[in-house]
C-alpha cells in the first residue's frame, strides 16, 4: 500500500488515473464549502516541501516496477498540489521515466499568480484549474481563501498561464444553487472565460454533501440552463457518477470492502481511510457510485458526515 500514490482510480475525466499526492490532508489555499475531502486544516499560501521528493519518486519507481500503466498520471489528492515547492521536480521525474504517459494536474489555480508555479506546470499535458466565481463576494463565500489571496490576482494568474502554456486547460466550474448561479455571477464568469480561453469548460456540482448543511447540488436541468445561457461551444456538463462503473479501473472488490466496513458501523471518510488504508480521493470515487446506486446514505452528525447502509 502506497502513502503518496493512490489508484488507479476510475476518473470521470481521465479514465484510469494514478493519483500523486504532494501535500498532507488537508493543506490548501482554499477552504471550499463543498469540499468532499473535508474542512481545510492548514489554510495557507506558503510553498514548501510538504512531502519529500525522494519519498514520492521512490513510490513511483516501485509502482512502475510491477504494475500496469495508467491512462493518466494525475497530480491531485487531499490538498492543493502547487503548494509543494518540488512539484516541478516530480513532474520532470515522471516525464523522464514515463514520457509516453500524459500528465494532468488538478489544481484550484490560486497560485498561478506566481511565475515560478506557472513555469513548473508547463511540463504538464493537461492542467485542470477550478474557478467557481468571478465576483469577489461570491468567491469569498464559496472558496473561503487564505489570508492575502485576492480574486483579481487569482484570475490574472489564470490569464497569464494561458499565454505561456501550450497544453490543454480544462477549467472546472462547480455550481452551488444560491451561491454562484445568478445572472451577475454567470455573466462575470463568461467574461473571464473569454480571457482565459480554455479548451474545455467543465460544469460540475456536488456529488455528496459538502462542509455546510445549507448547500445542495444543482440538478441536470439547472446546469443545462447555465450551459444555454453561456452559449459557448466548449462547455460540457461532467458525466455523472454512475459512468465511473464503465471505467476499466473500477474495482468491485474495492466497492465490497467499503460496503463491508460500513455494514459493521457508520463511518466518516477519515474512518474509512484509517480502516481500509485507502487514499481519501480513491474512497470518494466509490462513495459517489454507492450513494447514487442507493446502497449507502449520508448522515450529518457532530463529528462530521457519516456513511451508512441505506435502510430499505
Amino acid at each position: 500500500m502506497y502513502k503518496y500514490l493512490f489508484g488507479p482510480v476510475p476518473s470521470r475525466r481521465l479514465g484510469m488515473s494514478l493519483g500523486i499526492d504532494l501535500v498532507p490532508k488537508k493543506v490548501c489555499s482554499l477552504d471550499c464549502v463543498y469540499c468532499e475531502v473535508g474542512v481545510t486544516t492548514k489554510l495557507t499560501l506558503e510553498r514548501k516541501e510538504y512531502i519529500l521528493y525522494d519519498k514520492v519518486t521512490s513510490e513511483l519507481k516501485d509502482y512502475f516496477s510491477g504494475n500496469p500503466e495508467p491512462d493518466f498520471l494525475t497530480f491531485s489528492g487531499s490538498g492543493e498540489p502547487t503548494l509543494n515547492i518540488r512539484l516541478g521536480d516530480v513532474l520532470e521525474f515522471v516525464k523522464k521515466i514515463k514520457p509516453h504517459i500524459p500528465v494532468a494536474v488538478l489544481t484550484n489555480g490560486t497560485l498561478l499568480y506566481d511565475k515560478t508555479v506557472r513555469k513548473e506546470l508547463l511540463k504538464a499535458d493537461v492542467v485542470l484549474p477550478s474557478l467557481d466565481a468571478a465576483i469577489d463576494s461570491s468567491f469569498r463565500r464559496i472558496n473561503q481563501p487564505a489570508p492575502g489571496l485576492k480574486m483579481e490576482s487569482y484570475i490574472q494568474g489564470l490569464i497569464d498561464f494561458r499565454e505561456e502554456y501550450s497544453g490543454e486547460i480544462w477549467l472546472e466550474i462547480l455550481i452551488i444553487p444560491g451561491y454562484n448561479d445568478g445572472k451577475e455571477n454567470l455573466k462575470a464568469l463568461k467574461t473571464v472565460f473569454e480571457k482565459i480561453i480554455p479548451e474545455r469548460i467543465q460544469l460540475n456540482t456536488l456529488d455528496r454533501p459538502g462542509n455546510f448543511s445549507d448547500i445542495r447540488a444543482a440538478s441536470r436541468q439547472e446546469l443545462q440552463v447555465i450551459v444555454d445561457y453561456w452559449n459557448l461551444e466548449n462547455v460540457e456538463i461532467i458525466a455523472a457518477a454512475p459512468e465511473r462503473k464503465e471505467v476499466k479501473s473500477y474495482r468491485e472488490d474495492t466497492e465490497s470492502a467499503i460496503l463491508g466496513t460500513i455494514s459493521r458501523r457508520p463511518c466518516t471518510l477519515d474512518d474509512l481511510n484509517r480502516i481500509l488504508g485507502m487514499h481519501v480521493n480513491e474512497i470518494n470515487k466509490y462513495l459517489d457510485v454507492l450513494e447514487n446506486d442507493g446502497k449507502i446514505e449520508v448522515v450529518r452528525q457532530a463529528r462530521g458526515l457519516f456513511y451508512q447502509l441505506r435502510n430499505t
